[in-house]
């Protein structure tokens, strides 16, 4: 469901290889397994970021396994629409003798009719998904990333610009009227694909990252209804800075966000907004604004699912990893950011791995004016507690009762506001 351009793609191999880094060294041991086939059923191909990202992470864990002694051997099917043309094509790659089928879109799950409990002898994954668990087949399993820590780290990122902008005297009220609300706060804005649980994660982290750093900021989340499309991300990326947003970060796939602020900050229109992007660097598209993107290092599940397979032991049912096993991580750095920048990250992902910061710590958001101690309404989850007190510290335990996001929380200081399109 996420498509990028092509021209980010010798953008993405270079970042893949400098920036995320890779699991290849991860504590193998040659498993001695003789072979393992590989199929992946794709929602893009090559020319779009998430997909070129699952296909890099699964090429990637391959060559690793095979620097060992096994041999991987991959077939995709590509551009397979989230339709009952899955259920075809994972057939064709049953009758084809892959021992592992991967699917890479979240409403992929719901169009593989019986192939699963028809064939317990392979391995299914569905990357986003959410259904495995309820599913009770050993063969099926969900996975996805903790990329709300490397979202919260480009909050960071970005507030530790914000706050240069402050501390410097360049961004003020009496220059930058607009950039305020009316109560003082500053604004910054963020283009949402769906309002689903998985971009609530995200926009809400990203948010608490830069109140880690500027704490007097408001947000504005308008959502294009679409998970790729560079002409209404950048319509809605025009949008916020039309509102005076001073940093505008997305999930949604496109360059079209960035784009549009490059455009405004070349053409002298709009000197004071900056740009965080999702899945690849966007320095190429925005180079004078873009300060990072959160993205996913997916070689980190790749490997760990190879190898299971290959010496035949249970794969997780449910993954989700973040920086503690480099699968998550931000592109990067943009010329645009502040000085101090990469040390300010480099200390909030220690705290991270070190477990002293919970990117949902709730002493750092409120709900109505209240900090939370319980929340069990999170969609899809029966009523599960998703609140956790750990060391002295009351938390929102995301992506551990499944691998999915399930913070669909709407925290004060955030204000939505709906598509101007159809879903697509």
């Amino acid at each position: 469901m996420k498509k990028l351009l092509a021209l980010l793609m010798a953008a993405v191999l270079l970042f893949g290889l400098a920036a995320c880094g890779g699991s290849g060294d991860d504590n193998g041991e040659n498993t001695g397994a003789s072979s393992l086939k590989v199929g992946a059923i794709l929602i893009g191909d090559e020319t779009e970021g998430y997909t070129l990202a699952h296909m890099n992470g699964i090429e990637a864990a391959a060559a690793a396994l095979e620097a060992e002694g096994a041999t991987v051997t991959i077939e995709y099917k590509k551009k397979i629409p989230e339709d009952t043309s899955v259920e075809t094509n994972a057939n064709n790659l049953i009758a084809s003798g892959c021992d592992i089928i991967i699917t890479n879109s979240y409403g992929h799950q719901f169009n593989m009719g019986t192939v699963i409990e028809d064939n317990p002898d392979i391995t299914f994954v569905s990357m986003t998904g959410d259904l495995a668990a309820s599913a009770g087949l050993p063969n099926y399993v969900n996975a996805f990333t903790d990329v709300y820590e490397s979202r919260y780290i480009s909050g960071v990122i970005a507030g530790t610009k914000l706050k240069a902008l402050l501390d410097s005297g360049d961004l003020n009220a009496d220059d930058y009227p607009n950039a305020y609300t009316e109560n003082g706060a500053i604004k910054v804005g963020y283009v949402g694909a769906f309002n689903y649980a998985e971009v609530v994660s995200g926009y809400t982290a990203f948010y608490l990252g830069i109140k880690s750093v500027v704490e007097n900021v408001e947000m504005i989340v308008k959502y294009t209804n679409s998970w790729f499309s560079e002409e209404r991300e950048a319509a809605v990326g025009e949008y916020l800075l039309e509102q005076g947003c001073v940093i505008i970060g997305q999930h949604a796939d496109s360059t079209g966000a960035p784009a549009a602020v490059q455009k405004a900050h070349a053409a002298g229109t709009n000197t004071m907004c900056f740009s965080v992007g999702y899945n690849v660097s966007m320095l190429d598209v925005a180079p004078d604004v873009a300060l990072t993107s959160a993205s996913n290092n997916w070689e980190a599940y790749y490997e760990t699912l190879f190898r299971a397979v290959l010496e035949g032991k249970q794969v997780p049912q449910d993954w989700s990893e973040g920086y503690s096993e480099d699968a998550v991580c931000c592109t990067e750095l943009g010329v645009a950011c502040a000085e101090g920048t990469k040390e300010a990250a480099d200390a909030a992902i220690a705290a991270i791995k070190d477990g002293s910061l919970k990117v949902f710590d709730c002493s750092k958001f409120t709900v109505d004016g209240k900090n939370l101690t319980t929340y069990t309404a999170a969609y899809g989850m029966n009523g599960a507690e998703c609140i956790k007190t750990e060391n002295g510290v009351t938390y929102f335990d995301e992506s551990v009762l499944r691998s999915a996001p399930y913070f669909d929380i709407r925290i004060d200081g955030i204000t939505e506001i709906a598509s101007d399109y159809e879903a697509e």
